[in-house]
């Protein structure tokens, strides 16, 4: 699943590519890819002749102004899920099987959105009401890495007494919003913390080492256009260069980076973690 470094590629992209494109036309080949309103049609009446605007992001969420003869058209809502993808064209070309929602210019440029597993999900929110209302896993959303919220301080609130291995805290969306299984792995490796260690017991200075380490990891990873490990692509349908220089992800098995110690790959909640048993401690 893309992570934040991932979907904020994908929304500078967006923002580059599609600012002042006006939708002139929309086409819905999958229901469910449409969450609100509550039929295709009426998600592509709303969005018809609309033109896109900014672009934010909010956690893996992306989220494009509309404005229509300068006035509001509402907020266009997207959760690129598991493997939902947005692809740029020029000019005309037939669709594939996976392609989901089409939106035209009316001079040739077109905006498609795949999604091969048909977990993405689309939203039109209506002028003046909370985008939070309708987009509701907005509301669960912790603090964005980057933010000045998100610090040891907050970590430590948090975390006390919590018996939840960190590795599992960190996918928690409603403690910090973005991180997935790629960069929670990347960024325990870099501040030396076991994957399996109880949340409370990690002391002031490893949560220090904890939130730096993950504030950097997810800079890098944003300077490489994401990774090359998930179903991500960019506009160009190109994917990331960050899994080249991944520390411990997907590497089991394979000598450590820095010391040489085979990477152990262990389940924690379902998912698999990645770890040095000699750097991680």
């Amino acid at each position: 699943m893309p992570e934040l470094p991932e979907v904020e590629t994908v929304r500078r992209g967006l923002e580059r590519q599609t600012r002042g494109f006006v939708i002139h036309r929309v086409e819905v080949h999958r229901h469910r890819a449409i969450a609100s309103p509550a039929t295709p049609a009426a998600f592509a009446a709303a969005l018809s002749e609309a033109e896109v605007g900014a672009w934010q992001r909010r956690g893996k969420y992306l989220m494009g102004q509309l404005s229509r003869d300068g006035d509001d058209a509402g907020t266009w809502g997207v959760h690129l899920r598991m493997t939902g993808q947005f692809l740029w064209l020029e000019g005309p070309r037939p669709p594939c099987a996976h392609t989901r929602v089409q939106l035209f210019n009316g001079t040739g440029q077109e905006l498609r959105f795949i999604d091969t597993r048909s977990f993405g999900q689309m939203w039109w929110v209506p002028p003046g009401q909370p985008v939070e209302s309708v987009i509701t896993g907005l509301q669960k959303l912790g603090p964005e890495p980057f933010s000045a919220a998100f610090n040891p301080s907050y970590l430590r609130q948090r975390l006390k007494g919590s018996s939840r291995p960190i590795k599992n805290a960190l996918l928690d969306q409603s403690l910090v919003a973005g991180v997935g299984n790629i960069y929670a792995d990347e960024s325990l490796f870099a501040a030396g913390i076991r994957p399996h260690t109880p949340s409370g017991r990690l002391s002031t200075s490893q949560l220090e080492q904890l939130h730096r380490a993950l504030v950097e990891v997810l800079e890098t990873s944003i300077g490489a256009g994401g990774t090359t490990f998930s179903d991500f692509r960019d506009l160009t349908g190109s994917n990331g260069n960050y899994g080249g220089v991944a520390w411990v992800y997907r590497r089991g098995g394979e000598p450590c980076r820095q010391c040489h110690s085979p990477i152990h790959r262990d389940k924690l909640g379902g998912r698999s973690s990645h770890w040095c048993p000699n750097c991680q401690h």
